[in-house]
C-alpha cells in the first residue's frame, strides 16, 4: 500500500509541556497530518463526553515483538485460522466500535479519521478469518516508521484477536515496537509490559524515523 506524504500540521505536541497525567491536551483536530505528528510525539486521541482529548499514559503499554508469548493453544489457533491484511479495514474498525462492547469509545469522527488514514496508507488492519472466510477477529492501528500504534482489537471466536496480534508482531519484526497504549491483565499474559512515559518517548524518537519493516505492507 502506497503511503501518501502529508503536509505539516499547525498543531504542536510538546511533551515538555505535558502534565504528569495520562491526559495531556484537548482540542486540535483529526486531520491526517495532526494524527501522525501526535503519534510521532507519543500522544493519541480518544474522545470523552464529545470532547477530543489527547493521551500519553504515564505508564505506556508496549509489546516488543520478540517477547510475544505464544502458548500451545494459541499456536493451534494460528494454524486453525487464516489471516489477511488490509482487506477489510472498515469492517474491523466497525467491529471494534460496536457500542455493545464494554468501554466502546470509537465515535463517528474517529472512524472517519482512521478510514481516511487507511486510504492514505498510514493505517492498517489485520484480519482473522474462519475456514469459510468469515471475519472473526482483528485489529487496526497506525504504522509510523518502525512503530505500530495499535488502536483497538476485537474477536468473535476464541483466540481470534490473539492470532491477529501474532501476525502483527511478525510483520513489525524485532527492530520495531507495538504500542498498546495501556496495559491490561489480558495483554500482560501475551507479553505486554509497561514503560514509563519518558522511556517510551525516548525510544520512539528513533523508531518513527526508521524505515518501515519489510514485512509490513
Amino acid at each position: 500500500m502506497t503511503r501518501t506524504p502529508l503536509p505539516p500540521t499547525p498543531w504542536v505536541f510538546d511533551p515538555d509541556q505535558w502534565p504528569d497525567d495520562d491526559c495531556v491536551a484537548s482540542g486540535a483536530d483529526l486531520a491526517p497530518s495532526t494524527l501522525v505528528e501526535a503519534y510521532r510525539r507519543g500522544a493519541f486521541p480518544m474522545p470523552h463526553d464529545r470532547e477530543l482529548l489527547w493521551w500519553s499514559p504515564m505508564e505506556r503499554g508496549v509489546l516488543v515483538p520478540s517477547e510475544l508469548r505464544v502458548s500451545r493453544s494459541l499456536s493451534r489457533s494460528v494454524r486453525r485460522f487464516t489471516v489477511t491484511v488490509d482487506e477489510s479495514f472498515e469492517e474491523v474498525i466497525d467491529a471494534c466500535a460496536d457500542p455493545s462492547r464494554p468501554g466502546s469509545w470509537i465515535d463517528g469522527p474517529i472512524r472517519e479519521a482512521y478510514v481516511e488514514m487507511h486510504r492514505l496508507g498510514w493505517a492498517h488492519s489485520v484480519e482473522t478469518r474462519s475456514a469459510d472466510g468469515t471475519l472473526v477477529g482483528g485489529l487496526y492501528g497506525l504504522s509510523i516508521g518502525a512503530l505500530f500504534a495499535g488502536e483497538s482489537m476485537f474477536h468473535r471466536a476464541t483466540d481470534a484477536s490473539k492470532v491477529a496480534l501474532v501476525e502483527l508482531a511478525r510483520r513489525v519484526g524485532d527492530g520495531g515496537l507495538i504500542d498498546t497504549q495501556w496495559s491490561t491483565t489480558h495483554l500482560e499474559s501475551l507479553g505486554v509490559t509497561q514503560w514509563p512515559r519518558d522511556v517510551y518517548l525516548a525510544r520512539i524518537e528513533e523508531l518513527v524515523d526508521a524505515a518501515p519493516p519489510p514485512g509490513w505492507a
